[in-house]
């Protein structure tokens, strides 16, 4: 009974956070600043979950908000950007599609995070 609870617990402690952007790249300045604002979020443990949507699991609240406030410093100052975080179960409820074919979620690899 304590190792389930324990996951059912933390299943709504883990978070993901998930960064929306739609960014100018019209120029080469801007597609330099779009290049480097995606590298920042690779760099920061994000995965490309499509193209203009990054995402990344965090073990707790407390982490998922150190990695908002590194991507809110990482902003550009043109385009749009939307933070997202939900739970770990929210998540789970995702469904997803390659065309009409839904496919199964991939499971979160471990990240050993040092502090």
């Amino acid at each position: 009974m304590g190792a389930n609870r324990f996951s059912r617990l933390n299943q709504y402690r883990s978070m993901w956070v998930l960064v929306f952007f739609d960014l100018p790249t019209e120029t080469a300045t801007e597609r330099k600043v779009a290049t480097k604002f995606r590298k920042n979020l690779l760099d920061d443990g994000f995965a490309m979950f499509q193209f203009s949507i990054y995402m990344r699991f965090c073990a707790s609240r407390e982490n998922a908000e150190v990695h908002v406030k590194r991507t809110k410093r990482a902003l550009p100052k043109k385009g749009k950007i939307g933070i997202l975080q939900i739970t770990d179960k929210q998540f789970g409820m995702i469904e997803l599609f390659h065309g009409q074919k839904e496919i199964e979620p991939e499971t979160p690899s471990q990240q050993l995070e040092l502090f």
